[in-house]
């Protein structure tokens, strides 16, 4: 087993915990690397700083006093909730994926500087659609995916639904500079060899964007890829490719992310965001 390596699992305690510790521990079995678990508590400053000036110099001391056993309370309790959920989660993909290498990172703070911080060992990372902000939305995507993805030159794996081995996928292709990218890390890698694949282009009824769809079918095949170029005529893109992962059973989806800058996703809006908020189905994005 390779331990240099790790596909970063980041779990908050939320209804997709177990979805996101299956899911990772299917693709680090895949790619022969460990899990680490990662969990942020992002603690609130304490109070005191506020407090402390308005409380004059002729006020009791007991009051600094409560509100520091309070700040100590408070992370005792951070602490015992961080402790339990990363040893369940790993007992939980002991149980069910045998011979998967698991490690626990917890750290303090915001996700993305802790998932920068391992930088160097991540091979992909995996997230909850749904946080634990966002548990009883299926709209939401999640506050922290778009801040994550965009920053990351890795893949990262979305999902919420109960694990279900993928065995088939979809690469969602526009000819786009990310949606090649897509299919160069996806040649170069094991993750979905072997799994009947499908490259699925959305309008864009062009020949030069027919030739680059058949440039990356072909350089999946010759990466030894079992995969079929699909160029479909609907109008909207992300009503074709749901449409057709609807029909052919397709179990994950796999996309360039993120190609336009942050203002144009405000005024353009994103397939990228609106494909991971439609479908129940993981999706892989690359950026």
């Amino acid at each position: 087993m390779i331990t240099e390596e790790h596909v970063l699992a980041c779990i908050d305690g939320s209804a997709v915990t177990g979805s996101v510790c299956d899911y990772a521990a299917w693709y680090a079995r895949k790619l022969d690397i460990s899990v680490a678990l990662l969990h942020v508590s992002d603690v609130a400053a304490s109070v005191r700083r506020d407090l402390s000036g308005a409380i004059g110099i002729n006020s009791h001391q007991f009051l600094l006093d409560e509100l520091s056993e309070l700040d100590e309370q408070r992370a005792q309790a951070v602490n015992s909730y961080s402790n339990a959920l990363v040893q369940d989660a790993k007992s939980h993909i002991q149980n069910g994926f045998k011979g998967v290498n698991v490690c626990i990172y917890q750290r303090r703070g915001k996700l993305l500087p802790a998932i920068e911080h391992f930088q160097e060992k991540n091979r992909a990372i995996v997230m909850g659609r749904r946080g634990e902000d966002h548990k009883n939305s299926r709209i939401n995507i999640g506050s922290q995916i778009e801040t994550v993805a965009r920053a990351s030159n890795i893949p990262v794996l979305i999902c919420s639904e109960k694990f279900k081995e993928p065995l088939s996928y979809m690469v969602a292709f526009d000819g786009s500079k990310t949606a090649v990218k897509a299919v160069q890390m996806l040649a170069k890698s094991k993750l979905l060899q072997g799994l009947q694949g499908h490259l699925v282009m959305v309008g864009h009824d062009n020949e030069v964007s027919k030739t680059s769809l058949g440039d990356a079918a072909a350089q999946l095949k010759t990466a030894g890829f079992n995969v079929a170029a699909h160029h479909l005529s609907e109008l909207d893109a992300v009503d074709g490719l749901l449409s057709f992962q609807l029909k052919n059973n397709i179990d994950i989806i796999v996309i360039g992310a993120y190609g336009r800058s942050k203002l144009q996703h405000l005024f353009l809006g994103s397939t990228t965001t609106e494909i991971i908020a439609s479908t129940l189905s993981p999706v892989i994005l690359v950026r």
